[in-house]
């Protein structure tokens, strides 16, 4: 019945004007950022020494990401994601996707959240029960003692063992984020591939790429391309599948595997051109693009009582200005914007 009803409010509505571009996209899918806070300090999202946290009364509280995911519902958003630092220590998380639900009925169809897995166990049979339908796990190597030199902390175990828990739960899809560095994990690729042998899962290898603190360097980057070369020189057969409308991952599959995987590929061959997504950052920005630094403040518009009338001229406004494609690494690498953490993965 659900499903029926939010076709035919699919079916009344075109793409609100409010979120479509001067580039004609329509962008109908927020990534939400729901802390700064993380349990792992990930070489490529993190400086070493950790960030020094916003204030509490700086971060959006749980009513403002209410208001403002009611808001871009409303517009014609369908898929929301809950991102970090890692979303699973905030305190309400499981509350949070609650309340999230309850905006199937105006049009959310997925409910997704992207997770390093350490401290997600215990909550995720309940927020599948109250609607989380798809999860990314961030796993860049299979070797739990490189795992503790990349993320400076322990926990490997756990994620797989919660990987195994979301399949067991019928979270679908179930997909592996791995982010390849040369000389770090470029060698356990085919590792991660032989992994979607047996399992449903969907694994991406994501370039490199630059954000403040984390001391990118172009040798490190290996072009999907090159990834794509060795697997096929590995298995073979190799096969395309049909990507996404709004792709940001290029989808392979080995036949007869169970599970597939894809390059998010956004140094050396962008998606610009069919991007759909904005994201709200923890203290309550939006930000268009993950690579441009033009934020503007909703958190600071809500808090002078303006009107949903007047949030929404502002998301209007940031969305307009929002680029026809980032620019090229080698730049990106020399422009200032927040560490990946302060953005949300």
């Amino acid at each position: 019945m659900l499903q029926s009803k939010i076709a035919a409010i699919d079916a009344e509505r075109p793409y609100s004007p409010v979120l479509r571009d001067n580039y004609e996209r329509n962008h109908d899918y927020l990534r939400i950022s729901v802390t700064e806070k993380c349990n792992l300090r990930c070489l490529y999202c993190m400086p070493a020494e950790g960030i020094d946290l916003q204030p509490t009364e700086k971060m959006l509280s749980t009513e403002e990401i209410l208001r403002l995911a009611r808001l871009f519902v409303e517009q014609g958003v369908t898929k929301i994601r809950l991102t970090g630092g890692e979303p699973t220590v905030r305190k309400d998380i499981v509350e949070l996707v609650e309340e999230l639900g309850k905006l199937r009925e105006k049009g959310l169809r997925t409910i997704a959240m992207t997770t390093n897995g350490i401290a997600i166990k215990r909550k995720l049979p309940d927020m599948v029960k109250h609607g989380l339908n798809a999860l990314n796990f961030s796993l860049d190597t299979l070797d739990k003692f490189k795992f503790e030199i990349m993320t400076r902390r322990r926990g490997h175990e756990r994620v797989l063992e919660s990987i195994q828990q979301a399949i067991d739960l019928g979270v679908h899809p179930v997909k592996v984020n791995n982010v390849v560095m040369r000389g770090v994990n470029d060698q356990e690729v085919l590792d991660f591939i032989r992994m979607t042998e047996n399992s449903p899962i969907d694994v991406r290898f994501i370039e490199y790429m630059p954000f403040d603190g984390n001391k990118w360097k172009d040798n490190k980057l290996v072009p999907y391309k090159e990834l794509l070369d060795s697997i096929e020189a590995e298995f073979k057969s190799v096969v395309k599948v049909e990507d996404d409308p709004n792709p940001t991952s290029k989808g392979f599959r080995i036949p007869g595997f169970r599970g597939q995987f894809g390059f998010i590929s956004s140094m050396t061959d962008h998606f610009c051109a069919t991007c759909n997504r904005l994201r709200l950052t923890a203290d309550g920005n939006i930000k268009v693009c993950l690579f441009d630094n033009e934020e503007v403040s909703l958190r600071d518009m809500m808090r002078r009582n303006a009107s949903d009338e007047e949030l929404l001229s502002i998301i209007s406004l940031a969305v307009k200005n929002k680029k026809k494609e980032h620019a090229d690494m080698f730049e990106l690498s020399n422009t200032k914007n927040r560490p990946m953490i302060r953005i949300g993965g």
